[in-house]
């Protein structure tokens, strides 16, 4: 039994003598956790490209940017009058694009309003003939009163009077174009009816 002991103790020692013991490849130092052992020689740090690599980036980048809006719109002026007694219109005009604007305004008078006034207040006044012949520079009005027999007055004349100075200066007449052109139109009629009349006595 001492023999079986002793032989196991001899090879124990001999064991101890001739193994080596075993030591980490690299030298760790560890402040927590866990490391693990890596053999071979390694070495870190950025990566290099090869001898005759390259590497190239080009970005291009293009924005263009136009845009056009319209001006503030062009107003045209507004007429306003004080009261309804007034013988004038407003006209107003305005005209917008996109690089310019334009407006205006203007006052026009109107004639037969103040002919209106003028005969009603020579009228007030007792003066009946002067309210007629201002009437009368309307030519509606003039025509009117020619057709009614009762010309308008001239020259201080009424009447029979009145008529014969309107024939014989008829160029002052209001309506003269329209006068001219009726007694073409009629004179053309009467033409007309003596060529007819001749043509049926040759017959």
């Amino acid at each position: 039994m001492n023999y079986y002991f002793t032989g196991i103790l001899i090879v124990l020692f001999c064991l101890l003598a001739f193994a080596k013991p075993a030591y980490p490849a690299e030298s760790q130092t560890n402040v927590s956790g866990s490391n693990t052992s890596i053999e071979g020689g390694y070495t870190g740090g950025a990566t290099t490209y090869q001898s005759g690599s390259s590497s190239n980036t080009t970005t291009n980048s293009t924005s263009n940017s136009n845009v056009r809006s319209a001006p503030p719109t062009s107003s045209a002026p507004s007429y306003n009058s004080m009261t309804q007694d007034v013988c004038a219109v407003g006209g107003s005009l305005g005209v917008q694009t996109f690089g310019l604007g334009i407006s205006g305004g203007k006052h026009f008078v109107d004639k037969n309003c103040e002919r209106l006034k003028l005969a009603r207040i020579l009228n007030d006044f007792g003066m009946k003939v002067a309210a007629v012949a201002i009437l009368c520079q309307d030519e509606r009005v003039f025509e009117s009163m020619i057709h009614a027999g009762t010309p308008c007055p001239i020259d201080g004349k009424i009447g029979k009077e009145a008529k014969a100075l309107w024939s014989k200066y008829d160029h002052e007449r209001p309506d003269y174009d329209l006068y001219v052109k009726r007694m073409k139109a009629r004179k053309d009629k009467e033409t007309a009816k003596e060529k007819l009349k001749n043509l049926k006595n040759v017959r």
